[in-house]
């Protein structure tokens, strides 16, 4: 499995979460605490998503161990965002070890990491591919089961829908076709941040005058709070609320 971490709320530098906490992202590229038995390291990649002054996030990625960039501590450390993400990868065996295969995804204004598997990958997917445009199919940045749920994710987010009803039919869709995936998601536009949480670990951390949300604590503060499983975290201005990832969802839930 991947890991993978967002933040929203008062500007702030991710070099904090990704490099200096105790149990940085850069610590769980070579030594995560809970992969619930989806590999032990993750060195297949990282990326880096952040909100500046430019119309949308900026972002880099690259296919090598987080630990090998001896650069981007201090570019990260250059960086105040209000809102930012960051991913590193245990790619699946048998899919690309690429730049384009690493989150944080970007699109419309969003942000997107995927921290899981597809089982059955590809067949079990091929109806819900089936579905997509198929100039959209023939240009997919690559051959991943994260890619290809970002792109039928993007489809109904550039439909309008509401990105949590998106988030929920996408976790629903997927599992049905593929029974007993581990589908945590993070996604944001830079002013709502939503983390699902689907037979794998993710927690929340009110930092004050910010939310952080990562698949494993980056520190032992005792403010830590697992998301439950078949859940979703949303963090706005307003505070965060934990939702049960439905199928059907009412107008006060989205």
């Amino acid at each position: 499995m991947c890991r993978h971490l967002a933040y929203l709320g008062e500007p702030r530098s991710p070099a904090e979460t990704v490099f200096h906490a105790p149990h940085s992202l850069l610590v769980q590229s070579y030594a995560p605490a809970d992969m619930r038995g989806g590999g032990s390291v993750n060195a297949d990649g990282y990326g880096l998503g952040w909100y500046a002054e430019a119309p949308g996030p900026l972002r880099l990625r690259r296919s090598a161990p987080l630990w090998t960039d001896g650069d981007l501590p201090a570019l990260a450390g250059s960086v105040r965002s209000h809102a930012f993400m960051a991913a590193v990868r245990n790619g699946t065996t048998g899919m690309p070890v690429v730049e384009a295969a690493n989150a944080p995804f970007t699109g419309g204004g969003f942000l997107f990491s995927h921290n899981g598997v597809v089982k059955g990958w590809p067949d079990s997917t091929a109806e819900l591919a089936a579905k997509l445009p198929i100039t959209r199919l023939l240009t997919l940045e690559a051959t991943t089961d994260s890619v290809l749920l970002w792109a039928l994710l993007r489809e109904r987010l550039e439909a309008g829908e509401d990105p949590l009803a998106a988030l929920t039919w996408l976790t629903g869709a997927v599992e049905e076709a593929g029974p007993g995936s581990r589908l945590n998601f993070l996604l944001t536009d830079g002013r709502t941040l939503i983390g699902t949480a689907w037979t794998h670990s993710l927690s929340y951390r009110d930092l004050g005058g910010g939310v952080l949300v990562a698949s494993e604590p980056c520190d032992d503060d005792p403010g830590w709070i697992p998301v439950p499983d078949h859940h979703a975290v949303r963090v706005t201005g307003e505070g965060v609320r934990i939702l049960p990832l439905e199928a059907d969802r009412s107008p006060e839930a989205r």
